[in-house]
C-alpha cells in the first residue's frame, strides 16, 4: 500500500463515522490487490501439490518438465538453503514435502516459467512416485496412544486440562450433550498473491504480499532462505480480507526461492480452488459437556472433553485449544470444573486461525447446554442466562479474575428489549418467505423460531506472548505523517489511525506512509487486537509529538507548556487568551517520535489450567429469529438482534460494519458453510459447492453498542471484529430447534437434520 494523504473538511476525529479511503476504489474495481502487481521481466510461479492425504514420497522426476520451452527453474525440498520447515508456533510444516506428504494439497515442487499456462504444463509433466498409505482422519483416534504417529512430533499437538474446585460435586440438575462443529473456510475476497523482486547481488528479496503479519512472514522467510531478516524487505500488497487464513505463510517462501534462483521477479497467485488447499481453515471440533446446577438454574460445575482437529500440521492449534478450554464455561459463573482438551494432527487439511479462534467451537457447546439447562429448570432462555451472568470481579475456571468491564446482563437485557419482527403475513410475497425465488415453500409448512446465544471472547494474545505494536508520527507544517506495519485487512485501521492523529494533534491533513517492515512490528491483524495495540501505538506516538509541540510553542512564546491544550485545530492556553493554529505552530518545525505499545503481561497455564493467561475480554448477546420450512428443511434467518460490549465506539459506521460482517460469517457456519471431507480429500474446493451467504440470505440486523469504556485500553475501546461471529451461530441453531423440536447437536444444520 503506497503512501496516502487524507484531508478532511468535517473533522473526522474519534467518534465520527469516518469513511474508508479505499472504499470507492474497491466497489469500482480500481483497488490494486496483490494479484494485480506486475514487474518488468517478470516470471510466473506455480506449485505442484500432492493428490494424496498420506503417502511416502518415493521419487520426483523433473526431466520432462525442464524440456518444456519457457520453463526457467524448478525447485524442491533439496533447494531450500535454510530451515526446511516453518510454522507460527511450532516449526513442523515442510516448505516442500520431503519423505512424506500428509494432506491433499501439500507442496511438492514449484516452477518458474514465462506464462501461467507454461507453469501448468510443467507441473503436469513432473513425475512423482508415491507409496500411498492409509490416512488418519479421525481426530479422536489420533488421541489414542496405540495409533501410529503421522508426524515425528506425534499426533497430539497439545493436551490441556483445567481442574478447579470440587471434582465430585453432583448437581440437582444435570444436563449433557456432545456437539460437533464443521470445518469452515475463511472465504476471503482477494486470493493469495505475492510479487518477489531479487536484489541485484542475489542476497536479498523485496516482496509485496497479501498477509496479516509482515514481520512474522519476514522472520520465517529469512530462516528458510538462510538470510538475515533485514535482507527480506516486505511491503503490504492490497489485501481482500483475511479472517485468520493469512497468518500462516503460504506461497511466500516458494516465491522468494524462485526469485533468488532465477534472478528475476516472480509473481505467484492462487486460484480459488488452490486457495482452499493453500491456507488453513477453522478447526472442526467435537465437544462433550455436562452441566451440574441447582434447581434454580445456578451453575455449580462443568465437565468437558474437547477435541480439535488440527489437520496435518500444528499452525496455531495449541493456542486455539487454549482459547477453547478457557472459554468453555461461557460468560457465566462456574466455581468447579473438570475439563480436558486436545489439539491433534490428522491427515486432514491443516487448520489454524479463523475469526473467533477456538471460542466459536466452545460457544456452540455451552450455549446449546444453556438451553437444555433452562428447559430442565423450567426457566426461559433469557432467565437462565441472567441468573448465571458474569460480572466484573468474577473468576474464570482458570482462576483469572475478570478485571474487564463485563456488562453481560446488560447485553442480554438490551438484546431482549429489541422489538421482534412482525409475524410472517399470510399474504407475504413468495420471495419474502423460505425458499425465495425457488418458490418451493408453502406458508402452512413454515414455523417461526427464536433462539439465544451469549459469548465471552478474549482480546489480544495470551499465555506470556510478548505482544506489542510500534508506530511513528511526524509533524511538520500542520501535516501529520504516520508510519506503522499494521496490516489493513478490512478492519478499518486506515480510517482509525488518521482519526487518532486528528484528535490528538488537531491536524486535518494526515499522510499514511507505506506499510512495510521499515518500522518495528505491529503484530498480527488478528485476535481483536489492532485497535487496542496499534491504536495505542499511534496514540502514544501522537501524544509524544504533541508534548514536543507544546514545548516548542511554550519556548517560543514564553508560556508554560503544561498550560497548553489542543482545541479543534488550535493550540490554546487554558488560563490565558493565547491561541495559535497547529499549522502555524508547526511551520518550519519537524517533530518525529516513535512509540511502542505493550499490554500488561500474561501467564502460561499450569498443569491444572490455572493462571492469568488472557489480557482482557469482550461480551455480546445475540437473539435470532428464523423461519423454517419443516417439510423441506429450509431455513431463512429473519432477524438478528444484538447488544455488544464495545468499550467505546471510535467510528460508528465501521463498528456496525464489523458487527454485520461477523453476523454474516456466523450465519454461514450455522446453516451452510462446511468443507466436506471424504477420507482426507476435500470434496467442495470451490464457491460452486462451498456455499456462502449472499445478500439475499442476510437478515435484518438490529444492533446496540454498549459503551462502558475499558480502563485498560489506551482508547477505552475493545476490539469489535470477533464477538459478532461467535454466539450468532448457536443463536440461529437454537432458533431452528425452537421451531422444529430437533436436537441439532451439529453445525452447520443441514436440511436432512431438520426433516429426517
Amino acid at each position: 500500500m503506497s503512501s496516502t494523504t487524507q484531508t478532511t473538511t468535517r473533522r473526522d476525529v474519534l467518534g465520527a463515522s469516518a469513511l474508508r479511503p479505499d472504499g470507492a476504489a474497491k466497489v469500482q474495481g480500481r483497488f490494486e490487490f496483490s494479484s494485480d502487481l506486475h514487474a518488468e521481466n517478470m516470471l510466473w510461479g506455480a506449485t505442484l501439490r500432492s493428490p494424496h492425504p498420506y503417502a511416502r514420497l518415493v521419487s520426483i522426476d523433473l526431466s520432462a518438465a525442464y524440456k518444456i520451452v519457457g520453463v526457467v527453474a524448478i525447485i524442491t525440498a533439496e533447494d531450500v538453503p535454510g530451515k526446511k520447515t516453518y510454522g507460527l508456533i511450532s516449526s513442523d510444516q515442510p516448505v516442500f514435502a520431503q519423505d512424506f506428504v500428509r494432506y491433499v494439497g501439500e507442496p511438492i515442487a514449484a516452477v518458474a516459467a514465462d506464462h501461467p499456462e507454461t507453469c501448468r504444463r510443467a507441473l503436469a509433466a513432473i513425475k512423482v512416485e508415491y507409496e500411498v498409505l492409509s490416512p488418519l482422519t479421525d481426530a479422536e483416534l489420533a488421541i489414542q496412544p496405540a495409533t501410529p504417529p503421522i508426524h515425528p512430533d506425534g499426533n497430539v499437538i497439545r493436551r490441556q486440562q483445567i481442574i478447579t474446585g470440587d471434582q465430585d460435586l453432583q448437581g440437582e440438575i444435570i444436563v449433557e450433550g456432545t456437539y460437533e462443529i464443521g470445518m469452515q473456510d475463511q472465504a476471503f475476497l482477494g486470493l493469495e498473491a505475492a510479487l518477489a523482486l531479487p536484489d541485484s547481488d542475489g542476497k536479498g528479496i523485496e516482496m509485496h504480499v497479501a498477509t496479516q503479519w509482515l514481520h512474522e512472514d519476514q522472520k520465517q522467510i529469512a530462516a528458510c532462505l538462510d538470510l538475515p531478516a533485514e535482507r527480506i524487505r516486505l511491503t503490504l500488497g492490497g489485501v481482500g480480507g483475511a479472517f485468520g487464513a493469512r497468518e500462516d505463510i503460504s506461497l511466500q517462501v516458494h516465491c522468494a526461492l524462485l526469485a533468488l534462483r532465477t534472478s528475476r521477479p516472480i509473481k505467484m497467485q492462487y486460484s480459488r480452488e488452490e486457495s482452499f488447499y493453500g491456507h488453513v481453515h477453522r478447526h472442526p471440533a467435537k465437544i462433550f459437556i455436562r452441566h451440574h446446577a441447582k434447581r434454580n438454574g445456578e451453575i455449580q460445575r462443568i465437565e468437558a472433553k474437547m477435541v480439535f482437529d488440527g489437520g496435518a500440521y500444528a499452525s496455531t492449534s495449541s493456542a486455539v485449544l487454549i482459547n477453547g478450554v478457557t472459554h468453555i464455561q461461557g460468560p457465566y459463573r462456574c466455581p468447579n470444573a473438570t475439563v480436558v482438551g486436545y489439539a491433534v494432527r490428522t491427515n486432514n487439511p491443516p487448520c489454524g486461525a479463523m475469526r473467533g479462534f477456538g471460542v466459536v467451537q466452545a460457544c456452540y457447546a455451552h450455549e446449546s447446554q444453556m438451553d437444555k439447562l433452562a428447559a430442565a429448570c423450567g426457566l426461559s432462555p433469557v432467565e437462565i442466562r441472567l441468573r448465571n451472568a458474569m460480572v466484573t470481579g468474577d473468576k474464570l475456571i482458570t482462576g483469572q479474575v475478570i478485571e474487564s468491564v463485563a456488562p453481560v446482563a446488560r447485553c442480554i437485557r438490551e438484546t431482549d428489549a429489541i422489538a421482534l419482527p412482525a409475524p410472517l403475513a399470510k399474504t407475504a410475497h413468495p420471495l419474502e418467505i423460505v425458499g425465495g425465488s425457488g418458490l418451493t415453500s408453502l406458508p402452512h409448512n413454515i414455523v417461526r423460531g427464536i433462539g439465544w446465544g451469549v459469548s465471552i471472547k478474549n482480546l489480544m494474545y495470551s499465555e506470556k506472548f510478548d505482544d506489542f505494536a510500534t508506530a511513528r508520527c511526524q509533524l511538520k507544517d500542520g501535516v501529520a505523517t504516520l508510519k506503522y506495519a499494521t496490516v489493513e485487512v478490512g478492519q478499518g485501521f486506515v480510517v482509525l489511525a488518521p482519526q487518532i492523529a486528528r484528535s490528538v494533534l488537531g491536524v486535518d491533513e494526515v499522510v499514511l506512509d507505506t506499510v512495510d517492515t521499515g518500522i518495528g512490528s505491529a503484530g498480527s491483524t488478528s485476535a481483536s487486537r489492532q485497535t487496542w495495540m496499534s491504536g495505542g501505538a499511534v496514540d502514544g506516538a501522537c501524544r509524544l509529538v504533541r508534548q514536543r509541540l507544546f514545548e516548542h510553542v511554550g519556548k517560543k512564546y514564553n508560556i508554560d507548556p503544561l498550560r497548553l491544550v489542543i482545541e479543534d485545530t488550535d493550540v490554546v492556553d487554558m488560563i490565558g487568551d493565547f491561541r495559535i493554529s497547529v499549522i502555524e505552530a508547526s511551520t518550519g518545525v519537524l517533530i518525529d517520535e516513535t512509540f511502542e505499545h505493550h499490554h500488561r503481561p500474561t501467564e502460561e497455564l499450569d498443569e491444572n489450567g490455572q493462571g492469568n493467561c488472557h489480557v482482557a475480554f469482550a461480551f455480546v448477546a445475540h437473539r435470532a429469529v428464523v423461519d423454517v420450512d419443516v417439510e423441506l428443511g429450509l431455513v431463512k434467518v429473519i432477524q438478528i438482534a444484538t447488544a455488544q460490549d464495545v468499550g467505546r465506539v471510535l467510528n460508528p459506521i465501521a463498528a456496525l460494519g464489523q458487527i454485520e460482517g461477523g453476523i454474516a460469517q456466523g450465519l454461514g457456519l450455522a446453516v451452510m458453510e462446511e468443507i466436506v471431507l471424504d477420507k482426507g480429500k476435500m470434496r467442495n474446493p470451490s464457491f460452486t459447492d462451498y456455499l456462502l451467504p449472499t445478500a439475499l440470505d442476510a437478515p435484518s440486523v438490529v444492533a446496540v453498542m454498549i459503551e462502558e469504556p475499558e480502563p485498560q485500553a489506551p482508547l477505552g475501546a475493545k476490539g469489535i471484529g470477533e464477538p459478532p461471529c461467535i454466539s450468532v451461530t448457536p443463536a440461529i441453531a437454537a432458533a431452528i430447534r425452537n421451531a422444529t423440536g430437533r436436537e441439532l447437536p451439529r453445525v452447520p444444520v443441514r436440511p436432512q437434520d431438520i426433516c429426517f
